[in-house]
């Protein structure tokens, strides 16, 4: 703001055209102050576009307003699916855990209305382990041409090989945001999709098996990316026939404390347009501040067989924390804290209602 003018020394034994000459001088003031206010505003306007760029597209879309549609994502809801599932305890493959979830997963998305069928395979481990895996495949609308995947894996790590107390590498996860979470999500989505039937899409939920057996950080073995993401990988070279969908949406470690959703860079390579789709709508749904539009990492998922080998342009909805020396998953990934206490509700909330948002507006 410009400084406020001096006022005239008002003296009635002044002549009018002592007034007049005065009131000159106070116009060439403020002519002069404008002038001054244009430069520096012109200074500054060059100082940022130097230094900030030129506003992009994208940009320009944060400013969009706020436009939920479709039914209200209940994040206590999911949280009592996350609970469930951990109430099974450590769901690691070939374990009763994991057979009895497998039971409860297939029940519950039957309850609201979905037509699951199950993919049973005899995978190898990456130490030859033989593991007895199910993906679990839980279709809405399953008459509808038009068709989205949604997918998770619902298998827990079998050792907490990041702890930070090494007496614990060999111990199994409890596995509540790496993994439970994801299908948390999805069995809500379901079970409002039930009560709200308008939708005309087909969706399918995709429970991948297997996914975390990957090699572990003790086993003194080169890790293996092929090791993980079994439960996918033959998914996706197993594919239901006939099966087509329009895109995929994974999802991840999508309930932990202070998550923030990174675009994922392997998922702008294989399906940038369904990240900008994805990113837009948490912006519509309220929820852009969990959904930076920057860079995170380069990830081995479920994502990559479903891109590669099935030819499903797919996402992954993984969280991304830059500045946690414990890991850039978060602090408890694939340690003992992965557990009902580091769950977020609203973190649950944020992705659920962003892929409410991308589903209700598909045409």
């Amino acid at each position: 703001m410009g400084r406020q003018l001096a006022e005239s020394d008002v003296n009635g034994a002044v002549c009018q055209a002592k007034m007049k000459k005065t009131e000159m001088k106070k116009k060439k003031k403020i002519i002069l102050i404008i002038m001054l206010l244009g430069l520096v505003c012109g200074a500054v306007a060059i100082y940022f576009s130097c230094f900030a760029g030129t506003p992009t597209t994208e940009a320009v879309e944060e400013t969009d307003k706020v436009e939920p549609v479709g039914p209200a994502f209940n994040a206590d809801s999911a949280y009592v699916f996350t609970q469930a599932q951990c109430d099974f305890g450590p769901r690691a493959m070939n374990t009763d855990g994991h057979d009895k979830c497998a039971e409860w997963i297939i029940s519950k998305f039957q309850q609201y209305g979905c037509k699951v069928t199950t993919q049973k395979a005899d995978l190898k481990g990456y130490d030859g382990t033989m593991l007895k895996s199910q993906n679990i495949i839980a279709s809405y609308n399953p008459e509808a041409t038009t068709r989205i995947l949604i997918c998770a894996h619902w298998d827990s790590r079998p050792w907490a090989d990041n702890d930070p107390d090494s007496t614990n590498w060999h111990k199994p996860i409890l596995a509540a945001n790496d993994a439970a979470s994801g299908v948390a999500v999805m069995m809500e989505i379901a079970r409002l999709l039930k009560k709200n039937p308008s939708l005309k899409l087909g969706i399918d939920f995709v429970c991948f098996d297997a996914e975390d057996w990957g090699t572990p950080q003790w086993s003194g073995m080169q890790d293996n990316a092929d090791s993980w993401a079994l439960g996918a990988q033959y998914f996706a070279s197993n594919l239901p026939q006939g099966y087509e969908a329009r895109y995929g949406i994974l999802l991840d470690m999508v309930g932990g404390q202070g998550a923030r959703f990174y675009q994922e860079q392997m998922s702008k390579q294989y399906a940038g347009d369904i990240v900008k789709k994805v990113w837009k709508a948490a912006r519509k749904a309220g929820y852009g501040s969990y959904f930076p539009k920057q860079d995170g990492g380069a990830i081995t998922d479920d994502h990559i067989p479903v891109n590669q080998k099935a030819m499903i342009p797919t996402i992954d909805i993984i969280p991304y924390y830059p500045d946690c020396q414990q890991s850039t998953f978060g602090p408890t990934w694939h340690t003992l804290a992965d557990d009902m206490a580091h769950i977020d509700k609203n973190t649950l909330k944020a992705v659920g209602q962003t892929l409410i948002q991308v589903l209700f507006t598909e045409k």
